[in-house]
């Protein structure tokens, strides 16, 4: 099953290298940098707000564990944003072409 991962990072730059360690490593197929977006969150027990860079990852289900992991290893903030989003229904070729990226054995 597909799985679309999204994410946060404070910019365009981390987004991207992070985003492109991913495909490299086949842990994503594709991965999208939406842009800019503002944040508003609590932190240290104060409501910030702050300028982020949303992007997602479309993975499949058994290459989830190992993209979070590379998240967490390669991210600037302490608590990165990632979450692992199912997708129910997709056409059939783009679903097979994620399944096909994201192989171990290449």
């Amino acid at each position: 099953m597909a799985k679309i991962l999204y994410m946060t990072a404070p910019d365009e730059q981390e987004a991207r290298r992070i985003g492109r360690i991913l495909v490299e490593r086949r842990l994503a197929a594709c991965v999208n940098i939406l842009g800019r977006i503002e944040s508003i969150f609590r932190w240290d027990g104060q409501v910030q707000n702050e300028s982020e860079v949303a992007f997602i990852a479309k993975t499949s289900d058994d290459r989830v564990e190992d993209a979070l992991a590379a998240v967490a290893e390669l991210h600037g903030y302490d608590v990165p944003c990632a979450v692992a989003l199912a997708v129910s229904e997709g056409l059939p070729p783009f679903l097979n072409w994620i399944d096909n990226e994201v192989r171990k054995e290449r």
